[in-house]
């Protein structure tokens, strides 16, 4: 598998995961042909895509149907599904997580979304999931809100390895790094290694475009519409721009001699929704050093397919980048009301999606009984 696409994105520096997660691809060794196929090496989940998986197969009946003979509502029979299977897709990723010392073989679980703006229960759940998948190589989601991102310092400097989610802007993931930062110095002082914390930045792309190009064709102009389908790309390369300047400031290089990791940025986000544009754009435009790219499987096996990958398509493009985004602004959309709009919408979704995995498991439950 040398030269493929994938393991092209591999050797630039791209960690492939795959963002879906089912029992039945766990069981039936798809997961397993991902990895040895497809370059995949983690795992990302939420709350959509668990409904999916609940909604469709019948994997998940006899638990169901033990659950709800032990009187488990809807709520805690996700919880136990749902751990269940990251738990085993972790086990699945043992050897990737061993081999690369804990960089990948990454799997991870959300918080329930409903708690995105509650601190103190976002911290609460996060070591309830954390202790419950019991894997070494799982990962916590929490939302980029501003009450995530207190939730994001405590839970890492409880020495749990976190997944930040829902970046949109350049200045929230600004916070979201300090709020890493700080959790590794709260390890640091309880004398927890923080080798052994992990945590990745999941920064979303093609929502970006989607708002972007909808406000782009509200205003109509030819100097509008010729910015379409230009800000997602543009956005995460200044991202990345944002995490190699902050790696480098004196406090982060401090706690990296102690031994402490990088957050990686994670492209998410990275199925193209125009068909008018190429499929794989958001991830050969992105590709750089030592980011993590998860992708639907329609996205993974287009990449696979055709998709063509020349190396580094970041860190020379800075410049072009900020133009983009200048040159948006000048035409009157306001990125940061376009960002503050996708964060908002972001939760509102999941919760759409977490209250759909509770009706389709409360429904399983009462047929099981």
């Amino acid at each position: 598998m040398t030269k493929t696409p994938t393991a092209a994105l591999s050797t630039a520096g791209v960690s492939i995961w795959l963002d879906d997660l089912s029992r039945s691809r766990i069981n039936s060794g798809d997961l397993q042909r991902l990895i040895a196929e497809r370059n995949v090496v983690g795992v990302t989940t939420n709350p959509t895509i668990f409904a999916g998986a609940l909604s469709n197969g019948e994997s998940y009946a006899e638990q169901v149907a033990e659950l709800a003979q032990a009187g488990a509502d809807a709520s805690r029979a996700v919880f136990e599904i749902t751990t269940d299977d990251v738990a085993a897709a972790s086990q699945v990723f043992a050897d990737i997580y061993n081999t690369t010392e804990g960089y990948d073989g990454r799997v991870s679980i959300e918080v329930e979304p409903g708690l995105a703006h509650d601190a103190a229960g976002t911290i609460a759940q996060a070591k309830e999931l954390w202790a419950k998948v019991n894997q070494p190589n799982a990962m916590i989601k929490i939302p980029a809100t501003l009450a995530g991102l207190e939730a994001i310092t405590e839970v890492i400097g409880l020495g749990i390895s976190v997944n930040v989610t829902l970046i949109f802007s350049l200045e929230r993931y600004r916070a979201v790094i300090n709020a890493f930062l700080g959790g590794l110095e709260k390890a640091r002082a309880a004398g927890i290694d923080l080798s052994n914390i992990h945590s990745v930045a999941s920064f979303f792309v093609s929502r970006v475009d989607l708002e972007i190009d909808n406000r782009l064709t509200a205003v109509g102009t030819d100097e509008a519409l010729a910015l379409k389908s230009k800000a997602g790309v543009a956005n995460a390369q200044l991202a990345y721009q944002v995490y190699e300047q902050a790696f480098e400031s004196e406090r982060a290089k401090g706690l990296l001699a102690a031994g402490a990791r990088r957050q990686r940025p994670l492209w998410a986000s990275t199925g193209v929704k125009d068909p008018a544009l190429p499929d794989t754009m958001y991830v050969t435009g992105l590709v750089a050093p030592g980011v993590v790219n998860t992708m639907p499987e329609k996205t993974l096996e287009a990449t696979f397919d055709h998709g063509v990958v020349t190396g580094d398509t970041v860190t020379n493009n800075y410049d072009e980048a900020q133009a983009v985004l200048d040159a948006i602004d000048a035409v009157g959309v306001s990125y940061t009301e376009a960002t503050n709009k996708l964060e908002t919408e972001g939760v509102e979704k999941f919760i759409v999606s977490w209250n759909e995995l509770l009706e389709t498991v409360d429904a399983a439950l009462k047929d099981a009984r």
